[in-house]
């Protein structure tokens, strides 16, 4: 194994980083995004489910800490030499009276970083409140700030190797929905179809296979489907049920995502109604969407089409997409809504989700999109129109 990208990539990345970081006043950057680690280094494991973190400063190397039985996954995902991999002991694992956090403040004290102005991502699941506390109590004369998310706005702008990895994880997307398409039916069971999904996902195509989706898979059937992310359960689908499929793919940690609903039986003109709006919104977002639109207008495009309706969507309706690990797979960057004025560069990707969940119903609309200089293109090609199932 080997990193998925070309060391001449990661180089460019972490210049880029320690550009911003420069330009926002940082010495030091403490990471602790599993997907920001991995677009810094391409270091891949399941390996932050305990405290691990990245340190990237302007004069110094980017360094992963975390747990021993973890630091080998470096050797064959990234191209860290060893002294750019320090481990925690075991004993360090889940103590009362000792943290992780505490060893990691050690080592960036021996390395001269007390006293530095150090940014943190403040606002990730994996970071957590004692272990920053430790991590600043153990450096104690350094200036600590949130970096606002420094490293996932540098990974807004796709390069043209990672815009390859969406598209293979966009046709495993849509491998992922003909499965769900060609066996949801009345009285099959919700977790059997899953699992034919999530198989689907996992085994991609006979040129390349799949990852875990960094959001599980969601199927919202008859009344679950009036809420965005419910979970399946072991119920079967019903006849004259409309069920939404909120599903994806997933290649080297980039994910694609990809809505779309079926009905069974006779579908009813409330239905057929919503529809068209989501459809015809759809094409409005895209006519929209190119390399300098504004966020906010993209979204004022779909919203025309729903007063045209009578109908309302309170959330936003989209947000930038890549890598990811659990639970999600947005980048936490831009988001499409009224009151974000954030312009579009060329070779971002989205994934705009027209999701409409009604009173005991709902259905969904989702594409990822490749923003390019004068247009934007659906990187999964799949029908849109609702799939009526006769029963």
């Amino acid at each position: 194994m080997a990193p998925p990208f070309s060391r001449s990539e990661y180089d460019d990345r972490l210049n880029r980083t320690r550009s911003d970081m420069q330009a926002k006043g940082f010495d030091v950057l403490v990471v602790g995004d599993p997907a920001n680690i991995n677009w810094l280094t391409g270091y891949d494991a399941w390996s932050f489910y305990t405290p691990q973190i990245m340190v990237v400063g302007i004069d110094l190397d980017p360094t992963w800490i975390g747990r021993e039985m973890d630091a080998g996954a470096a050797s064959f995902t990234t191209y860290l030499p060893d002294e750019q991999v320090i481990a925690f002991p075991e004993t360090y694992v889940q103590q009362k009276t000792v943290h992780p956090a505490q060893f990691m403040a050690q080592w960036m004290k021996s390395k001269g970083l007390n006293g530095k102005r150090v940014g943190y991502e403040a606002d990730v699941y994996y970071l957590t409140p004692a272990a920053v506390e430790h991590l600043k109590n153990g450096l104690p004369d350094s200036q600590w700030s949130d970096c606002e998310l420094l490293v996932n706005w540098q990974r807004l702008v796709k390069s043209p190797a990672e815009i390859v990895m969406l598209q293979q994880a966009s046709e495993i997307a849509g491998l992922a929905m003909q499965t769900a398409y060609d066996g949801v039916r009345p009285g099959v069971r919700q977790n059997d179809l899953m699992a034919d999904i999530i198989a689907a996902q996992i085994k991609g195509t006979p040129e390349f296979g799949g990852d875990q989706t960094a959001l599980h898979p969601l199927v919202l059937a008859g009344e679950s489907a009036s809420t965005a992310h419910p979970m399946w359960t072991d119920t079967t689908f019903q006849k004259d049920q409309t069920i939404a499929f909120e599903l994806g793919g997933c290649r080297k940690r980039y994910n694609a995502g990809l809505a779309r609903t079926v009905h069974l039986g006779e579908p009813p003109k409330t239905l057929i109604t919503t529809a068209k709006a989501v459809c015809e919104g759809m094409d409005e977002v895209l006519k929209a969407m190119k390399s300098g639109a504004q966020c906010n207008d993209v979204h004022a495009a779909w919203q025309a089409v729903l007063d045209q309706y009578g109908l309302e969507k309170k959330s936003r309706i989209g947000y930038s997409i890549g890598l990811g690990y659990s639970p999600d797979w947005g980048e936490h960057t831009i988001s499409f809504r009224p009151d974000d004025k954030t312009v579009l560069p060329e070779n971002s990707v989205v994934h705009i989700i027209l999701g409409m969940w009604m009173d005991g119903w709902g259905m969904e609309l989702s594409e990822t999109i490749h923003v390019r200089a004068n247009d934007a293109i659906c990187l999964t090609q799949f029908p849109r129109d609702v799939h009526v199932i006769e029963v």
